[in-house]
């Protein structure tokens, strides 16, 4: 770690953290009253999509067979070659797609500059003995090290801490060092427990966060409320993370104990426990929104873990800018954002935050289309799903968490009535394709947007429940969890290695 990051981080803590939420809501009152004269409305829908990636070794240059796929640092002079931008770990690799209009040619332009931009990217990374890999979690730590030792290893630097592999972001460093931070950041899930002194164990994790920008600004909060209503399904159809890696279990537990008490979606565990660790409470499933309004008051009234000395430049947006970079750490499942360069770009968007990286591009680009779709259909139909109360919705996400599609979901069809299972993805899935129509697509394009989804829920597998059968019929072989897992793991990189580009989940079942 350099001297320059410690430096970067005490000027950070200088920062006076009454002045900055002073200038944050004298920001807000900006953005509303731009709001208000109607600075962020558009003629049209907008999508587009993050998407992270982590590193493993590609296995030509493993000292030993226990190497291969183990977990990479990605170099940052190759970050820039490949055109990617650095995370939170020096392992991730993360792509923001060009935001498109939502019609056929966007979504299209969409799937094809993922694909144009991975291909490249993978070429540069297999340059190095690495690949690229879509997950909601790794599980295989760095060569000659363990998961618990990556993940908690920190130095001191004139009475900064610094975590060791964390990449340069001096915000994610900062939260460890300022005075409200916790004693230390606690990952809590069933069987696993992990105290690091940094947020480095949200490390672990990996997303794909289509986005959604309404052509109203004063529309945000109806579509936001049926954004919380679709997250617990969608969230269902997507769960990629049932495991750790090995060495942060506890000791004495089983492979048995692992799968009957752990959840599908652990990465949901792990983004909630660490950065809600000591009084903050930065990570929820949020609460419906009255007004636009509503939503620039939350951001202000959000915790400040992080003050952080703003420079407002010529850009639009930095008229509030504080306020933006409050935003940046206030992490909801879905979260509204209001941005733009310039006055004709100026946005109010959904990120809608709760999927997990995917086994393909095709899945990823699926969930992205099948959000939009619903977006686009469910607030124009007036769909009655909306009037399911907001703790069931809450429910169904924390459900979803634990038991994907496979538990007690609860929706309200087109016709008003409660459904769970098979019918509540056949009216959901329905709607998300009739908002696809509404937005241009034929019915075939909107059908091979949706299909990867529609498999999951005839066949009644999800991404994992495959690694959980995988687990499983290994342990059954009278294997060892750790090498079961690791087994697993290698599996999956080698299916992906395969299908990423232009394959889809369906194909490995």
């Amino acid at each position: 770690m350099s001297d320059d990051l410690a430096e970067r981080v005490e000027d950070v803590l200088a920062v006076d953290a009454a002045e900055f939420e002073a200038q944050a809501k004298a920001d807000a009152d900006v953005l509303k009253r731009e709001l208000r004269e109607g600075t962020f409305d558009n003629h049209q829908s907008i999508v587009g999509l993050e998407y992270e990636f982590y590193a493993v070794s590609d296995g030509r240059w493993s000292a030993s067979e226990d190497d291969v796929h183990a977990l990479m640092r990605v170099p940052r002079r190759l970050l820039g070659l490949m055109g990617f931008e650095k995370e939170l770990g020096l392992h991730n690799a993360e792509m923001t797609t060009s935001p498109q209009p939502l019609n056929p040619h966007g979504l299209r332009a969409q799937e094809s500059e993922v694909r144009a931009r991975l291909d490249a990217a993978l070429d540069c990374a297999a340059a190095e003995g690495m690949r690229l890999v879509s997950d909601g979690m790794w599980s295989i730590p760095p060569a000659g090290e363990s998961a618990r030792e990556y993940l908690t290893d920190s130095v001191t630097d004139g009475g900064v801490r610094l975590a060791t592999n964390m990449s340069n972001s001096v915000r994610y460093h900062a939260m460890a060092n300022g005075p409200t931070a916790p004693e230390s950041f606690r990952l809590d899930a069933p069987h696993v427990s992990l105290e690091a002194d940094t947020v480095m164990p949200e490390a672990l994790i990996t997303s794909i966060q289509p986005h959604y920008q309404v052509p109203h600004a004063a529309d945000l909060p109806h579509h936001f409320n049926y954004a919380l209503r679709v997250a617990g399904p969608l969230l269902a159809l997507g769960v990629n993370s049932p495991f750790f890696p090995a060495d942060l279990y506890d000791e004495d537990v089983t492979g048995e104990e692992i799968l009957v008490d752990g959840w599908d979606e652990n990465r949901i565990a792990v983004f909630e426990s660490v950065l809600n660790s000591g009084d903050h409470e930065k990570v929820a499933f949020p609460g419906d929104l009255d007004t636009v309004e509503d939503a620039v008051d939350r951001v202000v009234e959000d915790s400040t873990m992080v003050p952080m000395s703003v420079e407002r430049g010529d850009r639009f947006d930095d008229d509030f800018a504080t306020l933006r970079r409050k935003h940046g750490t206030y992490w909801r499942w879905v979260r509204p954002v209001f941005d733009g360069a310039s006055r004709s770009s100026a946005n109010a968007r959904i990120e809608f935050r709760p999927i997990a990286g995917q086994p393909t591009v095709r899945d990823s680009v699926a969930f992205q289309a099948a959000f939009a779709g619903l977006m686009e259909r469910l607030p124009r139909l007036d769909h009655p799903v909306i009037d399911l109360d907001w703790e069931t919705a809450e429910k169904n996400f924390y459900t979803a968490r634990r038991e994907g599609p496979h538990g007690d979901l609860r929706w309200i069809d087109v016709d008003g009535d409660e459904v769970t299972g098979a019918d509540l993805y056949e009216d959901l899935l329905v709607h998300a394709r009739d908002g696809l129509r509404l937005a241009g697509c034929s019915e075939e394009e909107a059908n091979y947007y949706l299909e990867p989804l529609r498999k999951r829920v005839e066949m009644g597998v999800t991404p994992a429940d495959w690694k959980r059968a995988r687990v499983r019929d290994a342990l059954g072989d009278g294997g060892d969890f750790e090498a079961a897992l690791r087994e697993m793991q290698r599996e999956y990189v080698e299916r992906q290695s395969d299908s990423l580009l232009e394959g889809a989940f369906a194909d490995w079942l």
